[in-house]
């Protein structure tokens, strides 16, 4: 199942409550689809995606794959796809992707490079598969430096020796917080963690990608895996991923996108139109679920648009990465 630009700010202003922890707070939140008041640089498809996106707003509807649905009702059904599928989630994906999907995540993470003491948010993180790698990483990192320090350790004194333990940092280290809407998907998470030995450096949290429960400035680095397609306003979401960041903090999604060449794009619908709902019938007992995730990847912006989304939720520097020639993306940028 993760700011703005001054020249970009809405002309309705909306007030949310929200409350993190016990504390309560007031605070402006910019209008769900911004439209900069002066024209900006790009293709005519982001343009028509973002006319889309506004009368959308107007009208309070919202695709739910191929269909239209109210805003709330897109929420309520997305939550119940992903409720569904939680048991059965790493299996198709497994299934789906034959196995490639580990790949593109093992890719994120080698874009992220994590470091001790890196706080990571994993919005939409569910079963926790970015967070598990990210733990790992950090543990593979600290296990290097440990093993070098034993190695100029060969020729001293036990008193340098007893220094050198005393002075060794114990600082809070990496932590990565697991943020999803869904609690199913949460509770499969825990158990993985439980099941594979990740106790420490990680927390759990109910959370929507649209109005996160955190301070700001909080995290170096946020993430968001094959989930930001199915949030109802994906502006939203990114203005929510920039709010968070800490100044120079980075942004980081991994992504469905649109495959360039049109012999494989071809193949590759056919693939998932026809295939995938088959997958989910027999693996998970849900044609429906997986019927729209497939359509939802379709109803995604491509990679420029998307690129030029990002760019107006505030971000610097936004690039991306396509992989398996663009069936995903990584996309990045940072706050600054």
């Amino acid at each position: 199942l993760d700011g703005g630009h001054d020249n970009m700010a809405a002309s309705t202003a909306c007030f949310t409550y929200r409350t993190v922890g016990v504390v309560p707070r007031l605070f402006a939140a910019r209008s769900r689809c911004q439209i900069p008041s002066v024209p900006l640089s790009g293709s005519s498809r982001t343009d028509l995606w973002r006319r889309n996106c506004s009368s959308g707003r107007e009208d309070r509807t919202a695709h739910f794959g191929f269909e239209t649905v109210s805003e709330e009702e897109k929420a309520k059904k997305v939550y119940r796809v992903f409720e569904n599928v939680a048991q059965r989630y790493d299996v198709m994906n497994d299934a789906m992707s034959l196995g490639v999907h580990r790949l593109w995540k093992d890719s994120l993470l080698r874009v992220m490079n994590p470091a001790p003491g890196m706080q990571l948010l994993d919005t939409a993180g569910g079963t926790g598969d970015i967070s598990f790698r990210f733990l790992e990483f950090v543990r593979w990192q600290e296990a290097g430096r440990a093993r070098r320090a034993a190695r100029s350790l060969q020729t001293v004194s036990w008193q340098q020796i007893a220094d050198v333990y005393r002075s060794r940092p114990t600082g809070d280290g990496a932590r990565a917080v697991v943020c999803d809407i869904n609690k199913e998907m949460l509770k499969v998470g825990k158990q993985r963690a439980d099941d594979l030995g990740y106790h420490t450096g990680l927390s759990w949290v109910v959370g929507d990608a649209e109005e996160l429960p955190f301070e700001d400035d909080s995290f170096d680095v946020y993430s968001i895996a094959f989930g930001i397609r199915n949030v109802t306003h994906i502006e939203q979401a990114l203005q929510e991923a920039h709010r968070v960041l800490k100044p120079g903090g980075r942004f980081l999604c991994l992504e469905f996108s649109r495959i360039s060449n049109p012999i494989l794009s071809r193949l590759y619908d056919a693939y998932s139109f026809q295939l995938i709902p088959v997958l989910g019938e027999v693996i998970a007992g849900d044609w429906k679920s997986y019927q729209y995730l497939v359509e939802s990847i379709r109803r995604f912006p491509d990679q420029e648009e998307f690129k030029a989304l990002i760019e107006d939720a505030g971000f610097y520097k936004v690039q991306f990465q396509n992989l398996t020639a663009g069936v995903v993306a990584i996309h990045s940028g940072f706050k600054l």
